[in-house]
């Protein structure tokens, strides 16, 4: 501790002002690990919340740790030690569609990690070439459906690759929608949008932030979100379900977890600092640059949505015949 920091405590200590809390959370650091590369989405929520959070947990670093769709950087968390000082930024392909789709991963998404909240849901979209919608009179989900009903097989969807969340996604809309449609599978999100603004595809289930721009300009046909409920961003939008395929619901979601065997009152801590966060008026500004939505949670309320996911995805990515050895 430094000079000017010392009598600043001592003073506080002095007036009854400096709890044993804040003297810890003065001299913490806290290792908020990121399992993807700087830059996207996930990072910079991340970002935010480090940025926001130091002033109830002391000092909080993001570090990247990419690999394996994301599995290295939480491996690394589920072994490190159970002191709430090392935390992983979550999502739903590491702790629901991986444990499915890699022929080996190296953590069990529900033994090894104690829940600290959700922190936002990220929407899909499902999105046409609008040259295609038009010429195949395509103006809603209930014209999609019928139309590939009538026209097995010959509609194709792209996606970021196999087992990636449009992949999934396109996958679920298949087997509820009981439709045939050809995966095109491209190397990266990228990709795939280039070709459905193209026409090389005729539809993909695209990231509603990496659409938006598309969308308002009309070289994307918008049909819904894929999420449970509207999104904010673009509220004119029904979802899938509303528009006629009840059961649909795929997201993007982030959470952030700790090791398993973390005390409960530290996982309580976290939370509670975390939570406060997510609801500060300035988060939801930041968040909604990236078109997320802050979702805090308790820890336990986090955890049983993360089993549901876990169960959900075994059987999407079973169906898709994905598989990553």
């Amino acid at each position: 501790m430094n000079r000017r920091l010392w009598l600043q405590t001592q003073a506080a200590l002095a007036a009854g002002l400096c709890t044993p809390s804040l003297l810890r959370a003065q001299n913490r650091i806290v290792k908020l690990v990121v399992p993807y590369p700087a830059g996207g989405p996930l990072d910079a929520i991340a970002r935010v919340l480090a940025e926001r959070a130091r002033e109830q947990l002391g000092t909080v670093i993001v570090e990247n740790r990419p690999g394996a769709g994301g599995n290295l950087g939480a491996d690394l968390v589920a072994k490190a030690p159970p002191d709430g000082n090392t935390l992983v930024m979550g999502a739903v392909a590491t702790h629901a569609i991986n444990p499915w789709l890699y022929a080996h991963v190296p953590y069990d998404p529900i033994r090894d990690f104690a829940p600290i909240t959700l922190v936002a849901r990220v929407p899909n979209v499902l999105v046409l070439n609008a040259e295609s919608a038009t010429r195949l009179k395509i103006n809603s989900l209930q014209d999609l459906l019928a139309y590939a009903r009538k026209n097995p097989g010959k509609l194709n969807y792209g996606s970021g690759g196999n087992g990636s969340a449009g992949h999934l996604a396109g996958e679920m809309f298949k087997s509820l929608g009981k439709v045939s449609m050809v995966h095109i599978p491209y190397a990266g999100a990228a990709p795939a949008q280039l070709g459905l603004l193209s026409g090389q595809v005729d539809l993909n289930f695209d990231n509603l932030a990496s659409a938006a721009a598309n969308i308002r300009s009309g070289k994307l046909k918008a049909l819904a979100v894929t999420t449970d409920q509207r999104s904010p961003a673009m509220p004119e939008l029904p979802t899938v379900a509303e528009a006629g395929l009840p059961g649909f619901a795929v997201d993007t979601w982030f959470g952030l977890f700790a090791p398993a065997k973390t005390p409960p009152e530290t996982v309580a801590q976290l939370n509670k600092a975390f939570v406060t966060v997510l609801q500060l008026p300035e988060v939801k500004t930041r968040f909604a640059s990236f078109m997320a939505e802050p979702a805090p949670t308790s820890p336990q309320q986090f955890g049983e949505l993360v089993k549901s996911e876990l169960a959900k995805y075994r059987g999407v990515v079973q169906r898709s015949g994905a598989k990553i050895e």
